[in-house]
């Protein structure tokens, strides 16, 4: 079966796509649960051990508190607090941390720290698993057990207001609630107003024991404009407001007899210092977690915050409200929430945490008996019924109190061995699936190495000898070993199997098409073998070359070296290295070309040749018609281009910081972004969008070129409206509105530019003349181009519009004079590109870490929260790199008509090839370090942008494909 290269590049990319998603299916695990089906009863209590009269007690703890009311500011960071901003925008609340009756914690979260998976581990004490930053988009309901379920079912009337998270998560469960959205980052007023109105009425109230209140606009502020903005006090100091009314409110609703209120005020996640959030940097993990009620012995001073685990708070809220601590809970108590209480309710409670933790270790651990708390909390309970028997014989002697605080602190040992052993087993790997995964994804990659010859042939067609391998009798045999391997699995696999619970006719038309896909590589396998030791194969258009030797050792040395944590945390220093290096040896190459070359023909001449003037002078012409010289000065161009390339990426590095370990330092972004050098940063968004305009027009019609430059003002019109940059009339920053009508004002012109595009594309295939036609495509392609760049101009932030105009301005003095000149192949271009690509996804300001991605663009011009074009928009600013580098290639192997033939495909097969080396090899790289201590917090994120990254390319080598299939129907 012969293919095109790039309609073959597609389909592995596809089918690589689908071998991903198999293997993340199993690789992301199940969290940690009960195997218990029924949620946790009072009658689920623990006997408290004593001994002596022979009748065993389960008595239920006494509640502690009457109300609760939790107040959960969403991004709250730790040093918004704790730190000099709580000491100048939170007077009240630092008032009542250093004198008040109060406990002060710094609870860690575990990533991914975003919204929804920090409500199911407040909620339910367990640690949600990495896949749940993908269901944070669209919440499904909890159905494991939970506190607001207990609390429920107890008969507490609860009210909600805030995030609809928790109208998605909890529906039915509250006797009141009103939900806003949390995706809609441009709003930071209205959608705290939101809460606040409800706020006197319901606290008059006497219907109600629990009240949660969920703030998004800090959130919000710090996805705008970071965590330094000037909007950051004014919210500081509206949430201390806040805490002032419910605390004065409880306060006054105490009366004589009966229970103290609680007020816990605390955050789901922090903030970084770009102002977002999911990652695991200490600025996004920690968290405040206040603790306020007249129950607690007053303050004389602030204290050194305790640390603690956010899953440490749902065990310790259930119980002091006389409700069973959730089955699937991996946190255990505050021992301060309960040290006013007697020695024997304090040994009670921890009792009836570490019984509910021993279980849950024991249902999901078939070694638990090895652990070391599991053994600690047996020691313990002993220990406790021995005090327990001179308690109720009446023993009232110091020795008993000290045995007492014994057996407490063996208790508050066991506990936290069981919570730490809990948190490392995350969950079970569906090895199945994984392995699976990894092996269609390991035969993409054989397969795409052994079409190497043919996809970068002068025909750019690969034979697959697929429909051969059907009739073979290898084919049977591995048909038949496949099936018994799976039915093997199946029925002796003790833990989850995700592809044992498909249709088995599903499952073994899979096995089918695995086996001749097998079959498929050895035979093309075999073919390779006779000619393994020969020239290439007859036709083929790209040798290995000093250049090519560079990119593919660079390549492949690149993907190798990330096996540390460290080297994926900073990638984007690897990417700068390659990219220097890459830019000297293209200095080297234009140095060889244009001067080692020149002097050896010149002296080839005199020593063997006589030639006359006249005939020197008639080369010379002829040769600089065929190289395209004109005159002597674009040799000089040529080589300050790689210089001039090196230094525009020696600025972008300055403008963004990126990674772990210097992301926090200062950078020229963060200059800019101040409002004392806001000025400098509306000139400098002015140059850069005039320079990308003058780059950008050069291949349009005229009226492309008319909507592109009102496009661009209408870029920088948002900016002002949003109050990013100035206009010169302008005198305050303050903003003005939220952008919407300046955003769609741009969204039409991107629209009419992407449509004259597509227009000329459309009529470049009813055209008889091959000329015309292929001068309308271009141009179409290079409309449609332009239609992306002015969207992604309009995306970026005003600090990022110089990283747009230096890609465009490489781009454009590199193809002039670099890629044109020096008659680089296809190949060879398409890995330029894809390394340039990368650097400028980290120039950007990108990482590996899930909290640099940027979700205030999905906003952009939207005047609520709709999912379709958020997540569209949200991910082409995070990959508008790669993605404007790649249309730049298929822009620029369009107009190379001598080449244009074959220069699609073998861009289409580089891509993928390119992608498929660090798929492989991550995948491999997780399998094998699952149990790593960094496998959530770094591994785990950077698989997960492979993966996205893999299928942005094959949405792009889909229109590789396209194009080239419209190339290949034209007579």
């Amino acid at each position: 079966m012969k293919l095109s290269s790039s309609v073959f590049a597609l389909l592995c990319l596809i089918f690589e796509i689908v071998s991903i998603a198999l293997f993340l299916r199993g690789f992301f695990p199940v969290p940690v649960k009960s195997s218990f089906s029924a949620k946790s009863k009072l009658t689920d209590f623990p006997a408290e051990p004593h001994t002596g009269d022979g009748v065993n007690s389960s008595r239920a703890p006494a509640p502690l508190f009457r109300r609760v009311v939790l107040l959960l500011i969403d991004a709250l960071r730790q040093d918004f607090v704790f730190g000099s901003d709580g000491r100048r925008f939170m007077p009240y609340t630092r008032h009542v941390l250093e004198r008040g009756s109060s406990h002060s914690f710094t609870a860690k979260a575990r990533p991914p720290t975003v919204t929804m998976p920090r409500i199911k581990a407040l909620t339910t004490g367990s640690i949600p698993g990495f896949i749940d930053v993908v269901m944070n988009l669209n919440s499904p309901a909890l159905l494991e057990d939970n506190l607001i379920w207990q609390a429920k079912s107890a008969g507490k009337r609860i009210i909600f207001y805030g995030d609809d998270t928790w109208v998605r998560l909890f529906p039915k469960h509250f006797m009141e609630h009103d939900g806003t959205t949390s995706f809609f980052v441009s709003d930071y007023t209205e959608v705290d107003n939101n809460v606040t109105r409800h706020l006197d009425g319901t606290l008059k109230r006497d219907d109600w024991d629990i009240l949660i209140l969920h703030y998004l606009g800090l959130d919000h502020i710090g996805h705008i404009s970071g965590p330094h903005s000037s909007l950051i006090g004014p919210k500081l100091t509206e949430m201390d407001d806040i805490i002032k009314k419910i605390h004065s409110s409880l306060i006054s609703k105490e009366s004589e007899g009966t229970l103290p209120n609680l007020l816990v005020v605390c955050g789901d996640h922090g903030m970084s210092e770009t102002g977002s959030h999911g990652g695991s940097s200490d600025a996004e993990i920690n968290t405040p977690l206040v603790l306020i009620s007249p129950a607690f012995r007053r303050k004389a001073g602030l204290e050194e915050p305790e640390v603690l685990e956010q899953v440490d708070l749902p065990p310790t809220l259930a119980l002091a409200l006389g409700l069973p601590v959730s089955q699937n809970s991996v946190g255990r108590l505050i021992p301060a929430v309960f040290e006013d209480s007697s020695l024997r309710d304090q040994l009670r409670l921890l009792q009836i945490n570490g019984h509910q933790l021993s279980r849950l270790l024991r249902d999901s651990n078939p070694a638990f008996h090895k652990e070391d708390g599991y053994e600690q909390f047996r020691v313990a309970e002993k220990a406790h019924g021995s005090w327990m028997k001179l308690y109720m014989d009446g023993n009232t002697s110091e020795v008993l109190s000290n045995m007492g605080k014994k057996v407490l602190k063996q208790y508050l040992e066991a506990l936290k061995a069981m919570s730490s052993a809990l948190s490392r087993q995350l969950g079970n790997y569906d090895m199945y699936s994984m392995i699976m995964g990894m092996i269609l994804i390991l035969q993409v990659l054989v397969l795409l190495v052994l079409a190497m010859p043919e996809a970068l042939s002068r025909e750019a067609v690969v034979d697959v000898p697929l429909a051969s391998s059907l009739l073979s009798l290898p084919f049977c045999l591995l048909c038949v070993l496949g099936s018994a391997l799976h039915v093997l699995v199946c029925t002796s696999a003790g833990g989850p199997c995700y592809l044992c619970s498909l249709p088995w006719l599903l499952v073994f038309s899979v096995i089918l098409f695995s086996s001749a896909f097998m079959c498929a590589l050895g035979a093309m396998a075999m073919r390779r073998i006779p000619s393994s030791s020969k020239t290439p194969a007859k036709g083929c258009a790209w040798t290995l070359s000093e250049l090519d030797t560079l990119l593919l050792i660079g390549t492949v040395g690149h993907t190798l070296s990330l096996a540390s944590s460290s080297f994926i945390e900073e990638e984007h220093q690897t990417w700068y290295f390659l990219l220097n290096t890459l830019c000297l040896a293209v200095f080297q190459d234009v140095c060889r070309k244009y001067f080692r070359e020149q002097r050896g023909r010149g002296e080839e001449m005199d020593g063997k040749y006589f030639r006359d003037p006249r005939g020197e002078e008639e080369d010379e012409d002829e040769k600089r018609a065929s190289s395209g010289m004109s005159s002597r000065w674009e040799k000089w161009l040529a080589l300050v281009t790689p210089l001039m390339t090196l230094a525009c990426c020696r600025l972008l590095r300055a403008l963004n910081h990126t990674g772990v370990q210097w992301a926090h330092l200062p950078d020229f972004g963060h200059w800019l972004n101040s409002g004392d050098h806001k000025p400098f940063l509306s000139v400098l968004s002015v140059l850069s969008l005039v320079l990308i305009f003058l780059l950008v027009q050069r291949h349009c019609s005229l009226v492309s070129k008319i909507a592109l430059a009102l496009g661009m003002l209408g870029v920088y019109s948002y900016r002002a409206a949003v109050g990013n940059v100035l206009f010169p009339w302008q005198h305050s920053s303050r903003t003005v509105s939220k952008g919407t009508v300046e955003a769609r004002f741009v969204y039409v012109f991107v629209l009419g530019i992407l449509f004259t595009g597509v227009k000329d594309l459309l009529r470049s295939q009813v055209m008889s003349s091959a000329g015309d036609s292929g001068r309308l495509k271009s141009r179409g392609l290079w409309e449609v181009y332009s239609g992306v760049v002015l969207l992604v101009a309009l995306l970026f932030r005003a600090h990022n519009l110089p990283t747009l105009a230096c890609c465009l301005l490489i781009q454009t003095i590199m193809a002039q004079f670099i890629w044109k000149k020096m008659h680089y192949d296809a190949a060879q271009t398409t890995i330029m590109h894809y390394w340039f690509g990368q650097a400028f996804f980290y120039f950007q300001g990108n990482s590996n870490n899930i909290g640099t991605v940027d979700i205030s663009v999905g906003f952009v011009g939207l005047e609520s929260y709709v999912e379709a074009p958020a997540v569209f928009l949200t991910a082409l600013s995070t990959y508008a790199g790669p993605l404007l580098w790649a249309c730049h290639l298929l822009c620029h192997l369009s107009s190379e008509r001598d080449r244009a033939v074959m220069g699609l495909g073998h861009g289409s097969y580089c891509f993928a090839l390119l992608r498929s080396i660090p798929v492989v090899f991550y995948v491999v790289l997780v399998t094998s370090l699952r149990y790593h201590l960094f496998i959530w917090s770094v591994f785990s994120p950077k698989l997960l942008y492979e993966a996205m990254h893999t299928l942005i390319t094959t949405a792009v080598c889909l229109f590789f494909t396209f194009m080239d299939q419209e190339r290949s129907a034209r007579p």
